[in-house]
């Protein structure tokens, strides 16, 4: 941190998605880690698998930093968090942006959820990666236009991406650095060094065989080829002030017992952080394993994931749905998303197989027939809840390809949603007795 207790920082962002940006902060983590810099991580906007793979990286926890979703206060705070979390203070923060670098939502001003909104609030300069293929000079066309588009933000360098020869990096690079802006680095085209995808992007750090050898094989390359010196010497914290730490929201419970493995693993970091700032206890445990939730536990909460590529094990855990429903008899649990699924009567895979669930509420869910769900939501609660008293709001995401088989009218709703961009308010999710479930992952208190 400077003098004045702002978290030195740099946006890693591009003009559009699928430009390289997440290579390139990879690389870029692991390099400067490999130099013996702290460097801390965040990641733009409510992806929940870039910070897992910044995490391995870095060796230090990311966090997610969502201006939709979050006021700039929390932004700020969350940034701090970056810059520390328990590990000392970092030399800096490299943050990966979402989309191109103006893409968001409908939305007050600096609360869009554009990687420039964050990078404007934080006073973080902007390191623009640019994928050159099928162009050159006219690349300094796209590099103006992100540097004066927005008046909050400062393009401070580029780096270029799927350069096809020494030549087409020459006539690119000169043609942006005539704009003012350095270029410092030129990535060639190489398809060794590229991360697997799934339907819901990139594959889990968890599941990744070798991941310390291809982060080292992908910090080499992007050592090999840009200038991390002057990388380093870009970042700022011009406009961010003293930051402060503080939680998303309150902890539902004192004592949480928390889900987690390969089929339970997305819960943001700042959510856990937040609660065990405010002084929560966090129980984890493995439905994989058949382990129960922890009987001396307030609440049982299960996250994200990837449950229907488990759900076979799952039915089968006998332990871990004993000990879910005796739970739910006298304590609240809460499922997000792929915890939704798992509370409900049964799972169908991709090949078509139903596999009985816990039967706590009431829908199935099927992956037989995918239909995509995706985007930003503020909830109002419809009933009080851990989470809040009735008619409290609550901002978040939605992603997920799975259908409901079964109509949850046979609950009421966890929550009335509307989307970011308008519309119609509608009821979101199950609740019965102690046990909820929604579709939504919560990211912030609106």
């Amino acid at each position: 941190m400077n003098a004045h207790g702002a978290v030195p920082g740099l946006m890693i962002a591009a003009p559009r998605s699928g430009s390289g940006k997440t290579l390139l902060t990879l690389g870029l983590m692991r390099a400067l880690r490999n130099k013996g810099l702290a460097v801390g991580a965040a990641k733009c906007g409510p992806d929940y698998i870039d910070p897992a793979f910044h995490a391995a990286a870095t060796g230090r926890i990311s966090v997610n930093l969502d201006s939709w979703a979050m006021a700039p206060e929390l932004l700020r705070g969350l940034a701090n968090m970056a810059a520390e979390n328990g590990n000392g203070a970092a030399d800096l923060v490299l943050c990966e942006g979402s989309m191109g670098l103006f893409d968001g939502v409908r939305g007050a001003p600096g609360r869009t959820g554009s990687s420039a909104d964050v990078a404007a609030a934080l006073g973080w300069p902007i390191l623009l990666c640019v994928d050159v293929s099928g162009q050159a000079q006219s690349a300094a066309a796209i590099v103006k236009g992100c540097a004066v588009y927005d008046s909050r933000i400062r393009v401070a360098g580029a780096i270029l991406n799927r350069v096809a020869s020494e030549r087409h990096r020459r006539l690119a690079a000169d043609a942006i650095e005539a704009l003012g802006v350095p270029v410092l680095g030129a990535l060639p085209r190489d398809k060794k060094i590229e991360l697997p995808e799934r339907h819901l992007g990139l594959v889990q750090a968890q599941e990744i065989a070798g991941l310390e050898t291809l982060l080292e094989e992908i910090a080499g390359f992007v050592a090999g080829n840009c200038a991390l010196n002057e990388i380093v010497a870009l970042a700022r914290a011009d406009g961010a002030g003293a930051l402060t730490k503080i939680a998303a929201l309150p902890p539902p419970a004192q004592r949480i017992a928390v889900a987690r493995d390969a089929a339970f693993s997305f819960l943001y970091p700042h959510i856990l952080e937040g609660w065990r700032a405010l002084g929560a206890e966090i129980i984890f445990f493995s439905p994989l394993a058949n382990e129960p939730p922890p009987p001396d536990s307030d609440l049982c909460w299960l996250p994200g994931g990837y449950p229907e590529l488990h759900a076979g094990q799952l039915a089968a855990a006998e332990q871990f749905m004993a000990g879910l429903r005796g739970f739910a008899q006298t304590k609240p649990i809460h499922g997000e998303c792929g915890g939704y699924m798992v509370l409900g009567e049964a799972l169908i895979d991709a090949k078509g197989e139903s596999h009985a669930m816990a039967g706590l509420l009431a829908p199935g869910f099927s992956f037989a027939k995918r239909s995509l769900h995706l985007g930003y939501r503020e909830a109002r609660l419809a009933a009080s809840h851990p989470l809040g008293r009735a008619g409290a709001r609550l901002r978040g995401h939605e992603f997920h390809y799975a259908t409901m088989q079964t109509q949850a009218g046979e609950d009421p709703p966890f929550a009335h949603v509307i989307d970011a961009h308008g519309g119609s308010e509608r009821g979101e999710g199950s609740r019965r007795a102690h046990v909820s479930g929604s579709f939504f992952h919560l990211i912030a208190a609106a």
